[in-house]
């Protein structure tokens, strides 16, 4: 097995601070602390933080991308029960008993986007591919007629998107998994479900 080059190592450690204590939290310091290699190395690869966070999220989400690719391409699974399934790992991974709960997406959302239009172009255009990811799912699940014909799978699919980040934040400002659960039933149990024998 390959080495893991010095940038892949400083991005797999900024990824893992940033997520847990965000963008602003997290200094260049801490960074070379936890990675346990010199400014000049940092620099090296990385004009700027934002840079470094550019990078950072870019394979947070590549990561994320496999995963959901992973869940959703299972056509051995009903379309509507895939969804069900890649939100409920997510509940899993990033609710109150994941490793680092809360969305990096989210916190770079609510801490760096309205400053910096260089980042908050990567979240919009990451957050769109998430969405379309999950439309496209939705859209089988139109065509295997478990959702009505006249079904906008990309409104539906950024409404889940939109109902699932709100969640999370809510859970984060609770310290609860209570938020999640109810976002589950509604959107499963209730509405899709409502949808699937309409």
């Amino acid at each position: 097995m390959a080495t893991k080059s010095t940038r892949d190592h400083l991005i797999d450690v900024g990824v893992g601070l940033m997520h847990q204590n965000g963008y602003n939290a997290t200094g260049l310091t801490d960074i070379l602390k936890a990675a346990d290699v010199p400014k000049g190395s940092f620099y090296h690869y990385f004009g700027s933080k934002e840079d470094f966070a550019a990078a950072a999220l870019e394979r947070y989400t590549t990561r994320e991308a496999e995963h959901a690719a992973s869940v959703l391409i299972d056509s051995k699974i009903s379309p509507l029960e895939r969804v069900k399934q890649y939100f409920m790992d997510l509940v899993k991974f990033y609710g109150q008993e994941g490793a680092i709960p809360g969305c990096l997406m989210g916190r770079f959302s609510l801490e760096i986007a309205a400053q910096n239009p260089q980042l908050r172009k990567q979240i919009s255009a990451t957050f769109a591919h998430w969405q379309h990811t999950i439309a496209t799912v939705l859209q089988q699940a139109v065509a295997q007629k478990e959702l009505p014909e006249d079904t906008d799978p990309e409104s539906l699919a950024g409404f889940l998107l939109n109902g699932w980040e709100g969640a999370l934040l809510r859970s984060q400002a609770e310290a609860s998994d209570a938020p999640l659960e109810v976002f589950m039933q509604i959107a499963f149990d209730q509405l899709l479900k409502k949808h699937a024998h309409a």
